[in-house]
């Protein structure tokens, strides 16, 4: 089989060993756009995800809308943020930047949330910072996922996932709501795989002989969510309840949670497939992925708090394509760059800060009369 290589990865590679032999340091690697297509598709699905869940009525089709997306699109988010944070190494400079751009956020985030649920929903508050609020969990899972990457990546590559599966098998036993702890295990197979996977491992997935595969794994799924109700119900897809809760055998749950991340990998390896792999508009949205996901939470709560779930429990069909466009919408728009660079300040306001300070000094020095 021929092992596709991708175009960017060429000029990297080819531009460090250069720099390697000039005896200069490497450049900075490019940015790749199918990650960053991968990354801003994801990030878009999953405020399309919140606005169904929370502006419209559960029916049955909304429900299998609800269960396909949600089988599959967090994994992949899980996944693409293991193979992201291979380069975590438990270093000053790197516990810091966890620190600045994963638990700032959480505790700005957190707290904003929790007002603005309680100061215009009109939403008690409950295990502020000890239980995630709504969107919140994936920091806090981040969080332990990247602190504990240097000590997966040194394992052995063949035993790690399926430690992690099993973890993921057990954490339904005891894992809680603490932090959210019971999706961080649960969830963790995705993590560690995306960790292990080689660039040779991505660049297969570009190959377009996969295409008929992916289009046939999404039908599959489709199928599967279909009768959802059957073999399980949606919350086994949320990964954050004990199997008590869900009111099953043990037996029984292990063979439910290992069906369901059997089809969040065979929709992740899907999605990876069917996405574009050249650069476009939307690729160049992808490094605002982390803003869009802090920011949309207001704007969908703001719907829900005005009455919007109620007007669409009597106008089901456009209920759902407005959802869906707004949604959509409201994802490019976050991403922008306009607004992106107004909202940053509060995703990372000491880079921010750090920035403000070079420009001073920067425009400092620049001026003959500072002498």
């Amino acid at each position: 089989m021929t092992t596709l290589r991708s175009p960017v990865l060429e000029r990297v590679d080819d531009a460090t060993e250069r720099a390697r032999l000039d005896g200069k340091p490497p450049r900075a690697k490019e940015r790749d756009p199918w990650f960053d297509t991968i990354k801003m598709a994801l990030v878009a699905l999953v405020v399309v995800g919140h606005s169904w869940k929370g502006l419209l009525p559960a029916n049955a089709g909304v429900t299998w809308a609800y269960d396909f997306l949600y089988a599959w699109h967090v994994p992949a988010f899980v996944l693409v943020t293991g193979y992201l944070s291979r380069g975590f190494r438990w270093t000053p400079e790197k516990l810091w930047s966890l620190v600045r751009t994963v638990a700032v956020p959480y505790v700005i985030f957190e707290a904003a949330l929790a007002w603005f649920r309680y100061h215009v929903g009109g939403v008690a508050l409950n295990d502020l910072f000890k239980d995630p609020h709504w969107p919140m969990w994936y920091l806090a899972a981040l969080f332990f996922w990247r602190l504990v990457t240097p000590a997966v990546l040194a394992l052995p590559r063949r035993l790690v996932v399926p430690l992690a599966v099993a973890t993921s098998l057990a954490a339904g036993l005891f894992a809680g709501q603490v932090m959210d702890s019971a999706r961080i295990f649960g969830l963790l197979p995705f993590f560690v795989l995306g960790l292990v996977l080689h660039d040779v491992d991505w660049n297969r997935l570009r190959s377009s002989t996969l295409v008929p595969y992916a289009v046939l794994g999404f039908l599959g799924i489709a199928l599967v969510t279909r009768y959802t109700e059957v073999w399980g119900k949606t919350d086994w897809l949320y990964y954050n309840s004990t199997y008590d809760q869900l009111g099953v055998s043990t037996g029984q749950a292990l063979a439910t949670r290992a069906f369901v991340l059997a089809l969040g990998l065979v929709g992740a390896f899907s999605f990876f497939v069917l996405v574009p792999k050249t650069a476009s508009w939307f690729a160049r949205l992808g490094s605002a992925t982390l803003i869009v996901y802090l920011w949309h939470g207001f704007v969908v709560l703001t719907a829900e708090y005005v009455g919007f779930p109620g007007w669409a429990a009597t106008h089901a069909a456009v209920a759902f394509g407005l959802a869906t466009v707004g949604a959509l919408t409201l994802a490019l728009t976050l991403a922008s760059p306009p607004v992106a660079r107004v909202l940053n300040v509060a995703v990372d306001p000491i880079g921010w800060l750090d920035r403000r300070r070079q420009q001073v000094v920067e425009a400092v020095s620049a001026d003959p009369r500072s002498g």
